[in-house]
């Protein structure tokens, strides 16, 4: 006995040193391109500024209805509360995969009773073994196990803060659109309201003969177009509402009644703070889980490569035998050692020696996911970049599309107040009339189209900034039943 523990004691700091080493590729986080780090090429300097995008972004609005919407949003959404419990699991994954670091024990118990052949007699024995078993960490397994896991649940961390993000820019898109079909809305009662007017009015001089039965039906149908646009905006608008609702974890019964309201789509009166591209990748919680997602990957070859070499597990027990219960807790009766001293006592140090083509088709399966991993990372960034660039342009495009359709719309009505003066001094005709009137309401009807645009176009911007995650609050999945 002295000798083995001699022996074991020269094998543990062996052991504990060779635990030390990780087969395995080290993991290096990839570098973006240095062209990636500068400025966005989709910039004109006048709707969009290179100022830093604060987390918070939708309160750049100065709107408090939406500041409360997107907040209600980021604690009681259900697809965040999912990702919650995602991220929640993968952290215990972790946990397990640390308590690889931890030996194994088990507790054996056995009463028995029994005849003796030599003493002629009947008696009851007592037992009990308490067994200790290490796996040495000898070539990395559990080390690489480990950083697999992390890497897991930081990707997992990332893919909430990205629930974060679509969240945010999904409840104030809703909010845009509740606000740009009320606009809307508001806009084509008022132009039903003149046209019925219009035809009241053609109706009278058809009756008094100034004007012809086909004058009247022309105004009809400028009129029951009017009067047609109308539920169309309705619904729509009801549909954003009920969109709004199950974002806020509401049920459409419960849509606030304060958006409901809402006839203006939000809209910033400065340039959109848009930084950089080095703050953009910094940013973007995909390409973050993208990045933790390729070192889990590469860890798990470290895994893969560490079957090719057996496994070794340290073991040692401590038993107790006596004749009556009380006798298994004296000294006397406690024994302990290291190797195999019964049926259920492993031994002192256990080869475990590997399939060797079977690890090997383990690795390269782990250098393929790698590999694909790697190639997402890649995908990912270079999709942050355009869908930045494009974002950026579509923005551009449509503030100069509602620059010019303000102008058109303030001529049209000029042109209408014209007409309409002309018309009851006998210059100008019925029809001239009738058309002025259809291109003010037209003009007026893609304008009220264009700022709800518009609004939509500044969020997507902030959405694929990838900000609004940064100081969000916390989000508790929901509790099972006890």
């Amino acid at each position: 006995m002295p000798g083995r523990h001699r022996r074991l004691a020269l094998l543990a700091p062996l052991a504990l040193a060779l635990a030390s080493c990780a087969v395995g590729p080290r993991y290096q986080a990839p570098q973006p391109p240095a062209t990636a780090a500068g400025g966005f090429v989709s910039t004109d300097g006048s709707s969009v500024t290179a100022l830093p995008l604060q987390p918070l972004w939708w309160r750049l609005y100065e709107d408090p209805i939406l500041d409360r919407l997107v907040g209600q949003a980021l604690t009681e959404n259900n697809d965040l509360k999912a990702a919650a419990a995602n991220l929640a699991y993968a952290q215990g994954l972790l946990s397990e995969a640390r308590a690889g670091r931890f030996p194994t024990t088990d507790l054996y118990a056995s009463p028995a009773y029994g005849h003796s052949n030599a003493t002629n007699t009947n008696s009851t024995a007592y037992g009990a073994t308490f067994v200790a078993a290490y796996q040495v960490d000898l070539f990395g397994r559990v080390t690489r196990t480990i950083q697999a896991a992390r890497a897991n649940a930081q990707a997992l961390a990332a893919t909430q803060d990205a629930v974060r993000v679509t969240v945010a820019a999904e409840t104030a898109q809703a909010y845009a659109d509740i606000c740009g079909y009320g606009r809307q809305l508001s806009v084509a009662r008022s132009s039903l309201s003149i046209l019925q007017q219009t035809y009241d009015l053609t109706v009278t001089e058809r009756n008094a003969g100034a004007l012809s039965d086909f004058d009247v039906d022309r105004e009809a149908v400028l009129l029951e177009q009017a009067r047609a646009a109308v539920p169309v905006y309705e619904g729509q608008r009801r549909a954003a509402l009920f969109t709004l609702a199950a974002l806020i974890g509401a049920t459409p019964a419960q849509v606030p009644a304060d958006a409901a309201a809402c006839v203006t789509p939000p809209r910033l009166k400065q340039p959109l703070p848009v930084g950089d591209g080095a703050a953009l990748l910094r940013r973007r919680p995909d390409l973050r889980q993208a990045e933790r997602q390729l070192a889990a990957a590469t860890a798990r070859i470290g895994v893969a490569t560490a079957d090719l070499y057996p496994t070794i597990t340290l073991a040692g027990s401590v038993s107790s035998a006596a004749g009556t219960l009380s006798g298994v807790f004296t000294r006397g009766a406690i024994s302990y050692g290291a190797g195999p001293t019964n049926s259920v006592t492993p031994s002192l140090i256990t080869w475990t020696f590997p399939n060797i083509s079977l690890a090997r088709a383990h690795i390269r399966e782990a250098r393929a996911q790698a590999s694909s991993a790697l190639a997402t990372f890649d995908s990912t960034l270079l999709t942050a970049l355009k869908e930045t660039e494009t974002a950026l342009v579509t923005y551009a495009a449509e503030l100069a599309h509602n620059a010019a359709l303000a102008t058109a719309r303030d001529r049209a009505d000029d042109a209408l107040r014209l007409a309409k003066v002309q018309y009851q001094s006998g210059s100008y005709n019925f029809l001239d009339l009738l058309t002025a009137q259809s291109t003010a309401v037209n003009a007026d009807q893609a304008l009220a189209a264009s700022d709800q645009s518009l609004s939509l176009d500044q969020v997507a911007v902030f959405q694929v900034l990838g900000g609004g995650w940064e100081d969000a609050p916390p989000v508790t999945p929901p509790a099972l039943p006890k």
